[in-house]
């Protein structure tokens, strides 16, 4: 196994999981002040790379090729498969229209003010996913080029994002106590969401072949350099303003906005504008393949020209369908996004992992046992809980 797949797999479960969703994260723990913010946000990330790390002795034992369609009905059987699939197609489906619907519109605006031309909105949307539609549809190794690409540009407006804004903290922001205690249950969802990368693991598992070491540091590296960018964004956004003031600007324009009067600088908002472009691009990217991917397996197609022309049309022209005729629709789903994340990232993997420690004691096992798989499910469980309590009106919603 070359250390180019390696690097090139850590990119993109970094790039999946660091989505247009980061620049909610300030808002969602506007509250909670920077430590407990700091401390949930640790909590989250080491949930998700535990349960990463339970897909792997998953897949360690299965081919190469699997996906979460096969995985389930072997070890689950038809209704596990059947609720795979469903919380798979529904979640990244969900997600692929929302990303379209958002490349789409950044492309039409790109092209207007850039280059000057006046299309139709429909015109960017249908533009962005063909692009993204035909780097998917070569395969994983294409996918691998462009992500590397457009991660290091994002890493570059990162770079600038943030340059721009750590001169300004004040440390005082950063001790201020929680407003609400209860606002710790109202984030734990939009936390949650910012680390999920689990959907594109049986697509860096074909990529990389069953090495389950070179496995092990793709998934804790990629996971990782999200964490690590995360932290610096906390650390610059909630320094800058306070919580009243984050509070205040609960919508992602007024918050990028305030921002920018308070520095007096309006390359914070271009910056932090060419960032969340790039970041949706390669999040759409490693949705969109995982969810290629997992169509493949399940509808059978053959790894041919015309089999992968099948598969792209299955892949995305529902979500583009929506995105053009009905984007409130799966734009709505997204509140529903923490849920079938948690059912595909915390209790498939428990469920399968405890079922074939059961039938097999042989290979890698993720160290923590029955205790380990056990807090898992309860911090699945917390998490829907926190979910369906704001839909429900109960505590307040947040990000």
């Amino acid at each position: 196994m070359s250390m180019n797949k390696t690097f090139g797999s850590t990119l993109i479960i970094a790039g999946t999981t660091i989505g247009a969703g980061m620049l909610a994260l300030p808002l969602a723990s506007a509250g909670l002040g920077f430590t407990t913010a700091t401390l949930t946000m640790f909590g989250i990330w080491a949930l998700m790379v535990y349960t990463a790390l339970l897909m792997l002795e998953v897949h360690q034992h299965a081919d190469q090729s699997a996906t979460l369609h096969t995985l389930a009905k072997e070890l689950l059987g038809k209704k596990g498969q059947l609720v795979a699939n469903f919380a798979m197609m529904f979640l990244f489906y969900a997600l692929c229209s929302a990303y379209i619907a958002g490349g789409g519109s950044q492309l039409q605006d790109k092209l207007a003010n850039w280059l000057g031309l006046d299309v139709l909105p429909q015109v960017g949307t249908i533009v962005f996913t063909l692009l993204i539609a035909a780097v998917v549809s070569i395969g994983t190794h294409s996918v691998d080029m462009v992500n590397r690409v457009l991660f290091t540009l994002k890493v570059i407006a990162l770079i600038v994002m943030l340059s721009l804004l750590l001169p300004h903290i004040q440390g005082q922001h950063l001790v201020d106590m929680p407003v609400e205690k209860g606002l710790l249950i109202s984030a734990l969802p939009v936390v949650f969401t910012s680390f999920g990368f689990h959907g594109s693991i049986p697509s860096i598992v074909r990529y990389v072949g069953i090495d389950m070491k070179a496995l092990r540091k793709v998934m804790i590296i990629g996971a990782s350099v999200p964490l690590a960018i995360y932290l610096l964004w906390q650390i610059a956004s909630q320094g800058i303003l306070s919580q009243s003031e984050l509070i205040a600007n609960s919508s992602l324009g007024n918050f990028i906005a305030a921002l920018s009067q308070l520095l007096h600088n309006p390359m914070v908002s271009n910056s932090v504008s060419v960032f969340a472009d790039l970041a949706l691009a390669t999040s759409f990217l490693g949705v969109s393949l995982g969810l290629f991917d997992f169509l493949s397996d399940t509808l059978k197609r053959k790894n041919s020209s015309t089999g992968r022309i099948q598969t792209a049309l299955f892949t995305f022209v529902p979500p583009l369908c929506f995105a053009l005729f009905y984007p409130q629709g799966f734009i709505m789903a997204l509140g529903y996004a923490a849920i079938a994340l948690v059912i595909l990232a915390i209790f498939l993997p428990v469920a399968m992992v405890h079922v074939q420690r059961r039938q097999r004691k042989d290979g890698y096992q993720v160290m923590g046992g029955q205790p380990a798989l056990i807090l898992a499910a309860s911090a699945g469980i917390l998490i829907i809980t926190a979910q369906f309590l704001q839909m429900a009106g109960v505590i307040p919603a947040v990000g």
